[in-house]
């Protein structure tokens, strides 16, 4: 039986899978992370067109509304993307300051290279 819920439900997937492949062909979204957000429409369309696997899982976990195991999936999607992006800025943070100190390094080395040139040109001149 088709509810409103369902019709809901596969159209916010279908329009979530649209909207990534759109953001991704305009490269406004790595392909890297659009995997993220791909698994997470199909698991939507798939939850949206078959019901029972929500309401045998539901009931296999104990919980009596299966919309509440919609919420905690939703839930634990959200945790694994905020720690999965708290990797990748730490690691582009720690990208960053290595790049800079390497640029502090090379203008260090720039700076006695035109000091020794401009003592080499004093000598010269004397």
């Amino acid at each position: 039986m088709i509810d409103r819920s369902m019709i809901f439900t596969v159209g916010a997937a279908l329009a979530a899978l649209l909207v990534v492949l759109e953001l991704v062909r305009r490269r406004h979204l790595s392909e890297e992370y659009s995997l993220l957000w791909l698994g997470t429409a199909a698991a939507m369309l798939l939850l949206g067109i078959w019901r029972d696997l929500l309401h045998q899982l539901a009931a296999a976990l104990n919980i009596f509304d299966p919309t509440n195991l919609l919420f905690l999936l939703a839930l634990l999607f959200l945790l694994f993307i905020q720690l999965h992006f708290s990797m990748i800025v730490t690691r582009l943070t720690r990208e960053n300051k290595e790049a800079a100190q390497q640029i502090a390094l090379l203008r260090h080395q720039i700076a006695q290279s035109a000091s020794a040139n401009q003592d080499d040109q004093r000598a010269e001149s004397d």
